[in-house]
C-alpha cells in the first residue's frame, strides 16, 4: 500500500488499510511498518514488532522488516523484557536509555549489542487468554518522547479490535504458528463477520447467513455490505447491528 498521503489521519489510514487489503497478515505488516515509518518518522532508526502471546508461547505475527523481527526473537529467549511485560500486565512500557536501565539486565545487555538504545512495549486490547503488544525498537538513546507515546497508544488501541477479530476467528488455533496460517486470506468479509459474531453471539455461519441475509433484502454485493461493516471499527464500538 502506498504510503499515507498528506493530511490523512492515522485514524484515516487505518480504515483504509483494513478495506484494502487481503488478510490479516498483510494487514498487521503493513501496520507495523507503517508504525515504523510514519509514526515514530521524527526519531528515525525504528524498528516495529507485532508480538502475539498464547498459551504461553510468544511469536512474532508481524513486522516492519525482518530485523525487527529477529530483535522480537532475542527477547523470546530471555523469556522477558519490555513487550512481553506489556502482554501480560496490559501497560504500556518504556525503556528511555538502554545502558542505563535496571529491568532485564541480561536481555537489555543483549538487545543493546544489536545497536538499540531504547524501546517501547504498546499492549493491544484484546480477549482473556490472548495478549498481544506493538514492540517498537530505536537505534536513538531517548527515542520516544511523550507526544510518540499517546501516538503509538491511540493507534494501537484502534488496531486491537481488528486483531482481536481476527484471533476469534482462529480459535481452533493452538499455537502462533498455527494462528499465523489461520490468520491468512482473512478478507473483508471474515473481519465482517467476526463482527458480527461478536454482536450478535452467533456462529461464523449463522455470522455470514447474516451478512447475505442483509446484502440480498439492500441489493448490495456481500462485499459493499462487508465493507461498510469493517469501517464502523474505527468508530469506536461498531454501530450497524443485524439481526438474523
Amino acid at each position: 500500500m502506498a504510503d499515507r498521503v498528506a493530511g490523512q489521519t492515522p485514524t484515516d489510514y487505518l480504515q483504509e488499510l483494513i478495506l484494502e487489503t487481503d488478510d490479516v497478515e498483510e494487514f498487521l505488516n503493513e501496520f507495523a511498518a507503517f508504525s515504523a515509518n510514519q509514526l515514530f518518522d521524527r526519531t528515525g532508526g525504528v524498528l516495529c514488532g507485532v508480538t502475539l502471546l498464547r498459551s504461553r508461547r510468544a511469536g512474532t505475527v508481524a513486522s516492519s522488516s525482518p530485523e525487527a523481527k529477529a530483535l522480537d526473537e532475542i527477547q523470546y529467549r530471555h523469556t522477558d523484557g519490555p513487550c512481553l511485560t506489556a502482554c501480560v500486565e496490559h501497560r504500556t512500557v518504556h525503556v528511555a536509555d538502554v545502558a542505563t536501565d535496571e529491568r532485564w539486565p541480561d536481555y537489555l545487555s543483549d538487545i543493546s549489542q544489536h545497536g538499540v538504545q531504547s524501546i517501547l512495549g504498546v499492549p493491544f486490547d484484546l480477549e482473556a487468554g490472548t495478549m498481544a503488544a506493538l514492540n517498537v525498537y530505536s537505534m536513538q538513546n531517548g527515542g520516544f518522547d511523550e507526544e510518540s507515546i499517546r501516538t503509538a497508544e491511540g493507534f494501537v488501541r484502534q488496531t486491537s479490535k481488528a486483531l482481536m477479530l481476527s484471533v476469534r476467528l482462529a480459535q481452533h488455533s493452538d499455537s502462533v504458528s498455527n494462528l499465523k496460517a489461520a490468520m491468512k486470506s482473512r478478507t473483508a468479509i471474515d473481519i465482517a463477520i467476526g463482527i458480527i459474531m461478536a454482536q450478535n453471539r452467533c456462529s461464523q455461519q449463522e455470522a455470514f447467513n447474516i451478512l447475505k441475509s442483509v446484502s440480498s433484502s439492500r441489493n448490495r454485493k456481500v462485499r459493499d455490505i462487508a465493507a461498510s461493516v469493517v469501517a464502523s471499527i474505527g468508530q469506536g464500538e461498531p454501530e450497524t447491528h443485524f439481526e438474523a
